[in-house]
This record gives C-alpha cells, sequence and structure tokens, in this order.
C-alpha cells in the first residue's frame, strides 16, 4: 500500500500539525515529526505501508475524504471532554470513560510499546502535555497535546490504575493489568501533584518477555564462566550492584532461572514481584503493612529454602540477616546501589556490618551498566577520530574502526536499537578478603582485584566499542563517573 503524503512531512527535522483518525474516532496531536506520523499510519492500518510524495492538492482531497466520511461519527460534544477543572468523583470518572479519551491512552500505550519504552511519563506544562518514553533509557517525547486534555488523560490512567480520581493533592501508587495483542503487561503507575497538574509516571512491565538466559545478557565470555561456577556454590553470598535501570533485576532473575531445579527450594522477597517465575515462591514485600525486607527474610528462612533472593539490601538490619543466611547455609543473592563493584563492601560497612562478616559471606560482586547498542539496520564504519581516542583515554590505533548507526525508522533516527550489558565482577580471594576484615577502604580492594586480573566496566565498555556493538559516544556517557 503506498499513500501520498506532504513532502514537508517526510523530513525527520520538519514539524507540522497533524490530525489521526483512527477507527471511528479522533485524536489530536500537535507538531508531530515526520517520522512519528507514518509510524503512527503504519499502527492504524496494521499494514506495512510505503510512502511516496503528493502534490498538495491530493493531500487536501483525501483530507476533505476522511472527514466527510467520519464527520457522521464524531459529536461535537466531545469538544467538552477536554476541559480541566472538574472536581467532583463522578463527574471525573464519566470524563475519564469517554470514548475519544479511551481511544486516546490506548494509542499512546501502543505508541510506547511499538518503541519498546520502559517507562511512559505524562507531564504537564503551561500549554501542552508532553508524553515522553524512555527508550534504552533515553527520554524521548512522543506526543504534545493540548494542556486541556490533560485531566482526561489523567482521570483515565488513575481510573484504570483504581486509584483516588478525585485526589490531586497527594501523590499515589497503582497498577494496571493490560492486555495488547498476545502481550500481557503489568504497568506500575505513579501520580505526583505539580504547579500544572499531576504527571504521571508508568513503568512497563511485559509478563510475556521473561524468558532471558545468561548467555543473551552480554557479559564476556570469561566472566560469565566464573559468574556460572560462582552461583552453583551451596552457600555464601552474591551481589549486584549498580544505579536504578542497569539490569541488576533481569541478571538476577536469569541467575535464577540457571539454578531453579525440582532438587532446590527457592524463596524471593522483592518490592515489587516484576515477573513471576515457575517453581520459585516469590514474596511481595509491603512497608505499609510492616512486612519489609527484612521481616519477610526472617520469614523465609523458616521455610526451609535453599537458595534466597532479597530485591534489595537497604539497612542494617536486611544486611545482617542476609550475611546470617549466607552463613548457615543458604546461597544468597541480593543488589545495592554502588558505582562499582569494590563500593559495595564500603556500603555496607556504612550500614554496620562487621569487616570479618562481609568477608566470610561473600562469594563475588558484580557491577553492571547498560550501553545503547548499535542499530542493526542502519549500522556504518568510520574511523576512530583522535578526540574521540583521546577522551576514551586509548590509543587512535587500538581501535582503528568503529560501528555507528546513521539513523532510520527502525532506530526512530536515533542509530541506537535496544542495549548490552557492562560487567565487572569482583571474586573473593585470601587477599580481597583480608583487605575486607581489616577494614582497607574501596579502593585498596578495587585496585588488588584489578591486580588479580578483575576486568572494569571501562575495560568491558572499550572491549564492546571495539566489537562495533556500541559507540564512543554511548561509553564515554555510561563509564564517566567511574
Amino acid at each position: 500500500m503506498t499513500l501520498p503524503i506532504f513532502s514537508q512531512l517526510l523530513e525527520p527535522e520538519g514539524i507540522a500539525p497533524a490530525q489521526d483518525f483512527a477507527e471511528s474516532g479522533r485524536l489530536i496531536c500537535d507538531q508531530v515529526p515526520g517520522i512519528e506520523l507514518r509510524a503512527k499510519v503504519r499502527f492504524i492500518l496494521n499494514e506495512m505501508v510505503s510512502f511516496d510524495i503528493g502534490s498538495e492538492g491530493e493531500v487536501r482531497r483525501l483530507l476533505r475524504h476522511w472527514r466527510a466520511e467520519l464527520s457522521p461519527q464524531i459529536d461535537s460534544a466531545d469538544e467538552e471532554i477536554f476541559v480541566s477543572g472538574f472536581e467532583d468523583d463522578e463527574a471525573l470518572t464519566d470524563l475519564a470513560s469517554e470514548a475519544p479519551i479511551i481511544r486516546l491512552v490506548n494509542h499512546l500505550f501502543a505508541r510506547a510499546l511499538d518503541l519498546d519504552s520502559s517507562d511512559i511519563h505524562f507531564e504537564p506544562n503551561e500549554n501542552y502535555l508532553d508524553i515522553r518514553c524512555r527508550v534504552d533509557g533515553i527520554m524521548t517525547r512522543i506526543e504534545r497535546l493540548p494542556i486541556k486534555i490533560h485531566t482526561a488523560v489523567a482521570s483515565r490512567l488513575k481510573l484504570m490504575a483504581k486509584l483516588d480520581i478525585g485526589e490531586k493533592r497527594l501523590p499515589q501508587d497503582g497498577r494496571i493489568d493490560y492486555q495488547i495483542g498476545t502481550r500481557q503487561l503489568d504497568m506500575r503507575v505513579s501520580t505526583l501533584p505539580g504547579v500544572h497538574g499531576e504527571s504521571v509516571v508508568l513503568r512497563i512491565l511485559d509478563r510475556s518477555d521473561t524468558a532471558v538466559s545468561l548467555q543473551q545478557l552480554g557479559m564476556p565470555e570469561e566472566i560469565l564462566k566464573q559468574y556460572q561456577n560462582i552461583v552453583t556454590q551451596p552457600h555464601g553470598m552474591v551481589l549486584i550492584t549498580g544505579p536504578t535501570g542497569s539490569g541488576k533485576t533481569t541478571t538476577l532473575y536469569a541467575t535464577l532461572e540457571k539454578i531453579s531445579s525440582e532438587k532446590q527450594k527457592i524463596i524471593t522477597v522483592e518490592d515489587p514481584v516484576e515477573y513471576q517465575l515457575d517453581g520459585i515462591t516469590q514474596i511481595q514485600a509491603n512497608a505499609s503493612i510492616g512486612l519489609s525486607f527484612a521481616k519477610g527474610l526472617r520469614s523465609i528462612v523458616r521455610q526451609d529454602p535453599d537458595v534466597l533472593m532479597v530485591g534489595e539490601i537497604r539497612d542494617h538490619e536486611t544486611a545482617e540477616i542476609a550475611i546470617e543466611s549466607a552463613l548457615t547455609g543458604h546461597l544468597v543473592f541480593s543488589t545495592l546501589h554502588t558505582n562499582d563493584a569494590a563500593g559495595a563492601v564500603t556500603r555496607l560497612q556504612d550500614m554496620g556490618v562487621e569487616g570479618y562478616l562481609i568477608s566470610s559471606s561473600l562469594l563475588a560482586i558484580q557491577a553492571q551498566r547498560l550501553v545503547r547498542r548499535v542499530c542493526k539496520e542502519c549500522v556504518e564504519t568510520r574511523p576512530l577520530t583522535e578526540d574521540e581516542a583521546m577522551v576514551l583515554e586509548i590509543e587512535q590505533s587500538s581501535c582503528a574502526e568503529i560501528k555507528y548507526g546513521k539513523g532510520c525508522e527502525r532506530c526512530g533516527q536515533t542509530g541506537y536499537r535496544g542495549r548490552i550489558g557492562l560487567y565487572e565482577l569482583l571474586v573473593m580471594s585470601d587477599a580481597i578478603r583480608h583487605h575486607i576484615a581489616t577494614g582497607a577502604d574501596a579502593n585498596v580492594i578495587r585496585n588488588e582485584a584489578i591486580k588479580e586480573g578483575m576486568k572494569t566496566l571501562r575495560q568491558d565498555a572499550l572491549e564492546k566499542l571495539k566489537d562495533g556493538l556500541t559507540t564512543p559516544e554511548e561509553v564515554v556517557r555510561v563509564t564517566r563517573a567511574l
């Protein structure tokens, strides 16, 4: 199928106002870049549409035709649903249940999923409601709508999440179970009052996308072999560290899938339980009812487990119970928010855990990050520049050529599609245990680990650059603080 369209709409950097007509309703869009418009057309028609440049007269004739076709189905009363200022709960519920708003929200969900977004942000400002998505860790605006429809959109989202639709002064948290095609999604919803209205953020969890193996995470072969050997030990503690959004939970789930068997009892306590794993008992922590990580961990130890997974070590009590479990014959997995592997030791010490307990219980600490992959559809090769080599602190001759994406429709003109992990595995040795037990700082532990052969996050990033998996810009962005 070929559609004519204005040449100005075909330019990725060109911006033109547009209207979408989907099914029997109307979605109002404002200042939509041409590439986004083409993606919408393909989504609405569910076909691989190709585009050609048509004259202005042809396009106007098409618009007149479709307006004539749809005009009997578009009631002028629809405009009323975009007026803000409703305070009555019943009126807000009616507002959120109007067909055009339902179609609009469903359309935005579909757009976000088509981009493989991890989060959707609904951000009101003085004149517009901006809808942005986090794609491969980077925020991208997908829509800009008139601010007058913000009340309707926010009310629809709160209604779907079973939140108090009339409460606009306090933050709220909820969840939406949403199915699109064969995909079953679990969306975590957070609302936050702002100057121009409530900001709403949805974290997207795809229940059908859980089958990730350790081999798919991008671990270097040497690190993968070491890690697989460590996680099959009968007892001890393994920590995964990194900032929010660095793939720690994915690594833990892949690890549990690897070691899960009928011969072992595996129990987890998480906040939230992001994915449900077969054959594993998973507990949802809930601080509001007193079920903290520490209390949940105390309880599951009495359930005769072989393997424990704690979503995050946040305080002294949780750390103490986790280490005690590791010392009494359990294999324990957990996460910490630290910049590198050695920093996890300092973090535990800051929580009040004695050094000799840390050194006795730890098997390994793995730090990780995520970098964006070069898009395979538009990949090209070019030489590494002298300036790039200087910023990366490497010899230009050590990486003569690099891969980059020039930008295409598949990657949204970014040059990237998907992400791959960077890994730094610190394995306990007698020397490192001695440093930890005597209270040495993170730099001493890190230097000892490097001396023993540990590959740092920056080194792993440079290897992936040389392999053509990522770019110098990504290496610097993700590892510049290390």
